[in-house]
């Protein structure tokens, strides 16, 4: 088995416990401050790449062989992926701290050729398996998408240096974010999971129209809501995309109940549970914001309503659909690596011996209750609330993933 899936998993785990370690010195209070400045693109970049991004690659490293039955085009060019991605990223957080505009501008171009690489080899990967359908399909839009993230972002970092586009900055930035917070983490969290939950659940026999539907809707609203930023296309353009987002993750929850409704397994564990409860508090999520846009035209775009609306999608659906799926991935690579070519053997544990259940249900509950709390001192812009609910999310974020961390000492 390969040790690469290891490399971002592991990479991105360390990223997560950077964060919330950083998070806790701060006592959140980088939260409440203006995000477009130093201190706010170090932790976010941190969260978003050396976290959320760093583990969705090495589960898009793992799972793509599970997905289209072939092996990776190049598993030498994951590595220098993983070498360009890393360094970049470690120079572009270094930068934001240090304040060098060069410095931020040459690793940014260094982190976008590993997404470069990654792109190449996931894209080749697919071509060659010639397998399409709503999961093939929501993989490959998601890496365009994480594509285009990286050039936005690359050619803001070149912005920074040398003002070439100094009228655009605004522009870009709203287009960089759409394009990596729907576009990249949102295909590739419903592709994948149109995979994963049917093999958790052990369902079998459930209609797959839906898949396209919400496919074709979560395009339409990304393209729609990176040109509106891009292009300056006004309101109306942005509720669009609202409207077609907040569409989509109905029909995808929808869909998720199908399949839940032909499972043949009672219960497919618990993080899995609280990833499919956290996706239907997204679609309430998604109808709100739309509401909100269409009220509060001027305010949704503001400081408050972004922070909430950030960190609900990525801190809340993001980010607690990774540490969910994570309590079953990282068992599973760690056990096949380990023990799989002793399965059945006397005195092989079974994957279930590797992660307590329990713990895992505990750790996510306290986890989805806090960053409930800390939503709510964002909206009521409460510098205790916040440096509260922060801080108890902090210490709960890090205890969980040294839990699921534990698995490769087994």
């Amino acid at each position: 088995m390969s040790r690469l899936p290891f490399l971002f998993i592991v990479t991105g785990i360390a990223g997560f416990v950077l964060f919330h370690a950083l998070s806790l010195f701060s006592l959140s209070g980088w939260l409440g401050e203006e995000l477009r400045g130093p201190s706010g693109w170090f932790h976010i970049h941190l969260f978003v790449l050396g976290w959320a991004t760093m583990l969705a690659m090495g589960a898009v490293y793992q799972l793509i062989n599970v997905i289209l039955q072939s092996s990776l085009y190049s598993e030498r060019l994951g590595y220098v992926h993983y070498a360009l991605f890393t360094v970049g990223l470690s120079g572009l957080l270094i930068g934001f701290i240090r304040g060098e505009i060069y410095w931020i501008a040459a690793f940014a171009s260094l982190a976008f050729c590993g997404i470069a690489v990654f792109a190449w080899n996931i894209g080749a990967t697919l071509v060659r398996a010639s397998r399409w359908n709503a999961i093939t399909l929501s993989a490959a839009s998601s890496v365009v998408f994480l594509l285009l993230t990286g050039v936005t972002g690359m050619a803001m970092g070149l912005n920074f240096a040398t003002g070439i586009w100094a009228n655009y900055h605004d522009n870009l930035f709203g287009a960089h974010i759409w394009l990596g917070t729907v576009g990249w983490f949102g295909l590739l969290i419903t592709g994948f999971s149109y995979k994963m939950l049917p093999m958790f659940y052990l369902a079998h026999d459930y209609p797959t129209r839906l898949q396209t539907a919400v496919l074709a809707l979560w395009n339409a609203s990304v393209v729609a809501g990176a040109l509106a930023f891009w292009a300056d296309w006004g309101e109306w353009v942005i509720q669009t995309a609202l409207l077609l987002l907040a569409v989509a993750v109905v029909l995808y929850n929808v869909h998720l109940l199908q399949i839940k409704k032909k499972r043949h397994k009672r219960t497919p564990g618990s993080g899995i549970k609280w990833t499919v409860s956290a996706s239907q508090a997204f679609a309430c999520a998604a109808i709100a914001a739309f509401v909100y846009a269409v009220i509060y035209p001027q305010q949704a775009l503001q400081g408050p309503a972004i922070a909430v609306a950030g960190w609900a999608y990525l801190g809340g659906w993001v980010s607690f659909t990774i540490l969910g799926y994570a309590s079953k991935i990282v068992p599973f690579l760690w056990w096949t690596y380990k023990y799989g070519k002793r399965a059945g053997k006397p005195g092989t544990p079974v994957m279930a011996d590797l992660l307590s259940e329990q713990k895992t249900n505990v750790g996510l509950a306290f986890i989805a209750a806090f960053s409930l709390v800390l939503l709510g001192g964002l909206a009521a812009q409460s510098s205790a609330l916040i440096g509260i609910a922060g801080t108890a999310l902090s210490v709960l974020s890090i205890a969980y993933i040294s839990l699921i961390s534990l698995v490769f000492s087994r």
